[in-house]
């Protein structure tokens, strides 16, 4: 049977194989296949050609599909019958609508209707001029485009303008986030004004386009009665009304017997779920509104910020956003021929349609901003952000196509429009608004151990990746807040990895400027919030202020992120959570994040401006728990593993500062060297060498005296000032690996901390023949942090950041201005 006298009623679902010699491309489900398989290599090709431009996903999935229709590869007729033959069309659209269906629910579900009303007569100000003035334009063409391009003018005006005026005053809002973040926008200003704008836009574009369907009537585009418009109006008002007034509260009491404890939702629960998004959308399509408005209302009605909303999410998103969005793309690239753009006049039309949409966008977000005080380049940079269209944008346009009130030329103009607004977003904003540019001069901060001075503090910023990380960096805090040392100043990021994943907009919503301190009004929005929530008891309970806010970035800028923080705060210390921990002497107990926050960790001990410290947690807080619950007064144990070195003296001064706590025991146990002297003499030479070659420190006689001189004295400074200090002396031997791991298993420790690197040439020489199996931690570090030898302390890995000369007092600060470095004395 020839592939064109196919039709989607004759063909088979799967074919009877090739050795029968059945050809599968003739039969649905088989050629369904190939069609993804194209669809999702051709997009994800493009989205890797386009990365380095920094554009959004949508932008590739759009060229994909635009290249596999008639525009491109659909122009060859044997490649069109092929891969998609007219009677495999309807099949690819059905899948594709089901995507479709379940990413409109994920945008509802994600979208907060109370952070909405809550952002202020700003942000609705800003949207409803980028809504008003687009549709005043879309009015304009309108009615240039019913003169000028044929058959148009047999469409219904009402029709017309409706559609012309909700896709030229659209904003794509989980596009906009994503390029916010790809921009390091999301928590400034600029970033929460436009998520804040975007979303009135959002949902004033939803309730716009069932207008829009609903005027269209039945879809001939021909001007139908008005009673069955506003009958359709009416059904679809009471539609809205009933899922907010039954479903809703049904939705609410589900989602409370979901347990925040458990990372479990019970299978009844997702069925419900997800037949009530196709009901839903069988309803408004049975009412005359597209299927997609009923599921975008059903996930309106599921609380927002729950674990029940988040697990929910984690689900769908990504089998729906990986694997059936790209179908819809691809369905509308097949729809989508640029060749109906012929003649210096359409193609006039099409800059024309472009200016007006970006002149409505950007113009009237502009003069609303400036209204409201916010200063020109940043209006401007709004403007442009609102001006941001995508996945959103091609809904419209296709609904349009469907309801024939867009022919093909209009459609492929329109298309054409979306396609430059959101391509343009990033490369203008990048140009005219640039708030990280200006920053001051990079000066590299260390840990102080001589007396401070009244009213002097302490400035760390400490990095987590969730809940988990929060109760050990809390009682690490504790071991450093004494009465006797300056006042701690803590800043805590929240890192969270973006991705493409729609669930970055609750991210977005959750997301505060930096710095900004715990105060009350902070969990209105996001009381769900656990690492809110923890901090603001942490804090409260032990009446110390901790700054909070959220780093959103793709992994490998993250620790640009990081390290602007510390700038900006002038910490002095940067903690950084393990990508492991461990709960109890089982491997099996043992949690991870994603391994690539290896690599974060890796750049920030690279470029930090600040000593940076990595916490190996093995349960620091279990056992104090306990005492606490038995209401017994416990000393914490913390163990200093001191060799010598820059590093290693960073880490006593911390740890000199933990020993003023009346409640925290500090042991040294420092390791000297047995080596005879002629061979150590040997070793050190050859090492001394290659560590002045790797950091450009040019030779000279006495560095080995000068470092020793510097250990000694910071080791008689400790003994002194802490006499109680208890203090042991072991000689290195054969066995120092087994030696330090014993440490690690004797509980007798509670926190071991040690230097990362730069230790004597004698402990290098001892340690040459071990392997490290985590090189951010260097080789003391990486032989504690062994899953597999029934170590229970938590660790502790200090580096001190900058080069040391070894004349220089540790007071030395250096600051490094455009690579050149500079040294001053603080």
């Amino acid at each position: 049977m020839s592939t064109s006298s196919h039709n989607v009623t004759m063909a088979r679902v799967s074919s009877d194989g090739a050795w029968q010699g059945d050809n599968p491309l003739n039969h649905a489900f088989p050629l369904l296949v190939v069609q993804t398989i194209l669809v999702l290599f051709l997009s994800r090709f493009l989205a890797f050609l386009l990365k380095p431009l920094r554009q959004p996903k949508v932008i590739a999935e759009i060229l994909g599909g635009i290249l596999l229709g008639p525009s491109a590869l659909g122009r060859v007729d044997s490649f069109l019958n092929l891969i998609f033959p007219s009677w495999s069309i309807p099949v690819l659209e059905s899948v594709a609508s089901i995507g479709l269906l379940f990413y409109l629910f994920l945008v509802g579900l994600e979208l907060d209707l109370g952070s909405i009303r809550r952002s202020g007569k700003k942000a609705f100000g800003i949207a409803f001029a980028g809504i008003s003035l687009p549709f005043l334009f879309g009015m304009g063409a309108t009615f240039i485009l019913r003169k000028l391009v044929h058959g148009e003018e047999k469409v219904g005006y009402s029709q017309f303008l409706m559609f012309m005026g909700v896709a030229l005053s659209i904003t794509a809002f989980p596009v906009l986030a994503r390029i916010l973040a790809e921009l390091k926008l999301l928590t400034t200003r600029v970033g929460e004004t436009a998520m804040a704008a975007a979303a009135f836009n959002d949902v004033a574009a939803w309730i716009m386009l069932a207008l829009a369907v609903a005027l269209a009537g039945g879809g001939s585009g021909s001007p139908k009665s008005p009673l069955i418009s506003l009958w359709i109006l009416i059904s679809g008002m009471a539609f809205v009304g009933f899922m907010f007034v039954v479903i809703r509260p049904m939705m609410n009491w589900m989602a409370r017997q979901c347990s925040p404890e458990y990372d479990f939702v019970d299978e009844a629960y997702i069925c419900v779920t997800l037949a009530g998004v196709m009901l839903s959308g069988f309803m408004t399509d049975l009412i005359g509104i597209h299927a997609i408005f009923g599921a975008f209302v059903f996930g309106l009605t599921i609380p927002k910020g729950g674990v029940f909303a988040t697990r929910l999410i984690k689900r769908i998103e990504d089998f729906v956003s990986g694997l059936l969005l790209p179908l819809y793309f691809a369905s509308s690239g097949l729809k989508t021929d640029i060749a109906k753009i012929h003649g210096a006049e359409a193609w006039g039309l099409s800059v024309l349609v472009i200016s007006m949409a970006c002149t409505g966008k950007i113009l009237g977000t502009f003069v609303v901003a400036m209204v409201f005080m916010i200063p020109i380049r940043e209006s401007l940079a709004l403007g442009v952000l609102m001006n941001t269209r995508g996945l959103v944008e091609l809904i419209v346009l296709n609904i349009g196509k469907e309801k024939k009130v867009l022919n093909d030329e209009v459609f492929a103009i329109l298309v054409v429009m979306a396609i430059f607004t959101t391509f343009m977003t990033t490369p203008t904003v990048l140009a005219i608004y640039k708030p990280r540019n200006i920053i001051p001069p990079l000066v590299v901060r260390r840990l102080r151990r001589q007396p401070h001075l009244p009213g002097d503090e302490l400035r760390v910023l400490a990095c987590i990746h969730g809940p988990g990380n929060i109760p050990s960096l809390m009682k690490l805090m504790e071991f450093t807040r004494t009465s006797l040392s300056p006042p701690l100043r803590l800043h805590v990021v929240r890192l969270v990895e973006l991705t493409n994943r729609p669930s970055s907009i609750i991210m977005v919503r959750r997301a505060r400027k930096n710095g900004l301190p715990l105060i009350s009004r902070f969990c209105h929005g996001a009381m769900h919030d656990q690492v809110a929530v923890a901090l603001r008891a942490y804090s409260q309970a032990n009446h110390l202020t901790i700054h909070h806010s959220t780093a959103i970035s793709v992994l490998s800028t993250m620790h640009e992120d990081i390290n602007h923080v510390a700038q900006e705060k002038r910490a002095e210390m940067i903690i950084l959570p393990f990508h492991k921990q461990w709960r109890g002497e089982n491997e099996e107990e043992m949690e991870s994040v994603s391994y690539e926050w290896r690599e974060v960790n890796r750049k920030v001990l690279e470029s930090a401006p600040c000593t940076v410290a990595v916490l190996l947690d093995r349960g620091l807080v279990d056992e104090f728990k306990q005492y606490e619950e038995q209401e017994v007064i416990v000393e914490r144990r913390i163990c200093v593993v001191f060799f010598g070195g820059p590093d290693d003296r960073e880490a006593l001064s911390l740890v000199r500062r933990m020993a003023n706590n009346s409640m925290v025991k500090v042991s040294i146990i420092r390791f000297i060297d047995e080596a005879p002297k002629d061979l150590m003499s040997i070793t050190a030479s050859s090492s001394l060498n290659l560590f002045r070659e790797r950091r450009c420190i040019p030779a000279g006689p006495g560095d080995e005296e000068k470092e020793k001189e510097m250990d000694e004295t910071m080791v008689d400074e400790f003994r002194t000032y802490h006499g109680t200090t208890n203090y042991s002396v072991k000689a290195t031997n054969n066995n120092l690996v087994e030696t330090l791991m014993a440490i690690g298993r004797s509980r007798e420790y509670d926190l071991v901390v040690v230097g990362k690197g730069k230790f004597p040439t004698w402990i290098e020489a001892k340690l040459a023949n071990n392997e490290i199996e985590h090189d951010e931690l260097g080789l003391v570090g990486s032989i504690m942090a062994q899953s597999d030898q029934g170590l229970v302390s938590s660790v502790l890995v200090v580096q001190q950041q900058g080069v040391v000369h070894s004349n220089e007092v540790p007071e030395k600060i250096c600051k490094i201005n455009n690579g050149e470095n500079e040294e001053s004395c603080a």
